[in-house]
This record gives C-alpha cells, structure tokens and sequence, in this order.
C-alpha cells in the first residue's frame, strides 16, 4: 500500500505541521528584520530565495537527523531535549530584541536568514525528525507545508498565540507526545521488550504530553513564588 493511503502518514504529516507552526514564529521575525533594509522589490526577492535556502538547508538537517534516530540511545536522548523544549515553550521568555543586522543587499539578507535559521532550527528539527519516524517523503512534504505558512502567515500566527495561548499549550502538549513516542521506539528497548504491545506509545505519549505540562506549571509557580521568598 502506497505510503500517504496509510491514515498515520497523515496524523504524521499534521504533527509536523503543528509543531513547525508553534516553534518557527522567532525564524519569521528574523525573516523580517533581515529584509527590512532592502527596497520593496529587492525584499520579495530576499525572502524568496532566504525561505529557499533555509528550508533547504533544514530538510538535509533533519533528514540527518532522522537517520541517526535508529541508533540506539539516539532516539532515547532527543526524546529528553524535546520533553525539555515542549516545556521551555510554556515559560515566560525573557525580554529581549533579536540581534540581527538588517542587510543592504538581497546577497546580505539570503546569508543571514539561512545562518539565522541554522542557529535557530535546532529544536524544530528534533521535533520534526521525531514526528517523520522513518518517512523522508513525510519529512520533505511536512516543510514544505508548514513552512510557507509560517513566512506568509507569520504575523496572523503569532496574534492567533498571543490571543488565545491555549495552541501554545496544545503545541507543547504535542511535543510531550512525540518525546513519550521517541523515548519507547529507541532500539536499546528491543533486547529488553521483545513483545512490545500497542498500546505503549500512545500511553507513552500521554506521559510526556502529562510530564511537559506538570513540569512547566511547577517551573511557572516556583518562579512565581521566587519575589515572595525574597521579600520575606
């Protein structure tokens, strides 16, 4: 059976999304503030060609990625990093701008966007590369989706979080799921559950979207509580 008949190809393809869509608006900004130097017409051109190198550039990344995924701890390890980052979305960013020089030049402003990306890029990749699984056709067809919506809908994205921070909630509840799915697919598991049964990544999962959750309200009210302890 072709591999986009199979319904989890497209539950894959979803996950990808969401998470591009939740953790790419800083590559959006920075998009932005490289370009916004150059003349109209020149910056239509930037962006374009920006996007394309950066996409480019994160779908070699994350298919890297992907493949060492079946080492064994590989899996276990990135399954720990994206617990972390799932949590990290849900506590408050420090105030700060982005330090990104705006370039005078469509030459200038391509080479920052895709540097700038390749710094930034590093927690949409293990998120991405854990929701493709072992599909380079699910990787390469999920960027190519999301990340034109968030470079054309970037402001629209980020008004839609800011306004209602439930979707930031549920992206990183979907973060904690794929992190429970890659730690329980690791190959170090196989020489110690040779039977494994089905329902264990979706219960997996369900621990690490509980686990991103409770650890950053526990974050959230310990940094709440920090000023009271001070004072007294």
């Amino acid at each position: 059976m072709p591999e986009f008949l199979v319904p989890m190809f497209w539950i894959g393809l979803l996950q990808i999304v969401a998470i591009d869509l939740v953790l790419s608006g800083d590559n959006a900004v920075v998009i932005a503030l490289a370009c916004r130097r150059l003349q109209p017409e020149q910056r239509k051109v930037g962006i374009f060609w920006g996007v394309a190198g950066a996409v480019g550039l994160r779908v070699v990344l994350t298919a890297f990625a992907a493949s060492l995924l079946g080492l064994a701890w590989l899996k276990l390890i990135g399954g720990l990093v994206l617990l972390w980052i799932g949590t990290k979305l849900l506590l408050p960013e420090d105030d700060g701008n982005h330090e990104i020089d705006a370039a005078t030049s469509v030459a200038g402003a391509v080479k920052t966007i895709i540097l700038a990306d390749f710094v930034m890029s590093v927690d949409n990749v293990i998120g991405v590369a854990g929701a493709a699984g072992d599909s380079l056709v699910l990787l390469g067809l999920g960027l190519a989706v999301s990340i034109p919506i968030i470079v054309w809908s970037s402001q629209l994205i980020m008004r839609c979080m800011e306004r209602f921070p439930l979707i930031v909630t549920l992206g990183a509840a979907l973060l904690g799921w794929v992190a429970g799915g890659m730690i329980v697919d690791d190959p170090l598991w196989r020489s110690i559950l040779v039977d494994r049964p089905a329902w264990l990544r979706p219960v997996a999962g369900g621990v690490g979207a509980l686990v991103v959750l409770g650890v950053a309200r526990l974050l959230q009210k310990r940094t709440e509580n920090a000023p009271e302890r001070q004072i007294l």
